[in-house]
This record gives structure tokens, sequence and C-alpha cells, in this order.
């Protein structure tokens, strides 16, 4: 993991970490036992050493974490959220190539 990693963001978090972030912030919304969200988080966390400076990827574990996925609307996992200026962007549902995942963020970097 580098020092750029994506950290572990909760409900109590999200608001302060991801809708007042001043840098687009992608959101990997996640579970222990789910084997999809295991093989995209490689993915987003190279997409997170690509955009070093310029996105906060942060990640929440649905289990731990169900209100802000439900308040979200998320009925799958994984799902990754794109916010800036803490406004919902894009979103991506399912296990993913690293590629879309850097299109998707390449979009609202500015």
């Amino acid at each position: 993991m580098s020092e750029h990693s994506a950290h572990d963001v909760t409900d109590a978090t999200f608001e302060s970490e991801v809708l007042k972030s001043d840098i687009p912030v992608l959101v990997d919304f996640w579970a222990p036992w789910c084997a999809p969200c295991r093989m995209v988080s490689p993915a987003v966390q190279e997409v997170a050493d690509q955009f070093t400076g310029k996105l906060k990827v942060v990640k929440v574990n649905t289990d731990d974490n169900p209100a802000k996925a439900t308040s979200l609307g998320i009925r799958g996992i994984p799902t990754l959220i794109l916010f800036k200026n803490g406004e919902e962007e894009d979103r991506i549902v399912g296990a993913v190539p690293k590629a879309n995942i850097a299109a998707m963020v390449e979009k609202v970097i500015d």
C-alpha cells in the first residue's frame, strides 16, 4: 500500500471526508465478503496513485456503514461513486477494469 492509499470512511465521517472535500473524491462502497469488491480493489488503488493530489479515494464498508449506502440508493457492490463539490458526478456498479475507473475520473479532474 502506498502513502496515498484509499482510507476508510464511515457514515459519521462521510460528510467531512467526501462532501466537504476541496478535490474530487472517488468512494468505493464494498464489503469484506464481496469477491468482485476484492477484484476491483487493486484497480481503485492504482487510480488513487495515478491521480495523487488531484483525487481523494476512500472506501466505505457497507456492512459497517449501511446508512450512507442506503441513502445513496446503492443496491449492489462494488459501487464506485465520484463526487465533486459535494455532488455525485458519476457512478460505476460492478467490477470494471482500471481504464474504466480512470476514464470516469478524468472527466471531472481540472
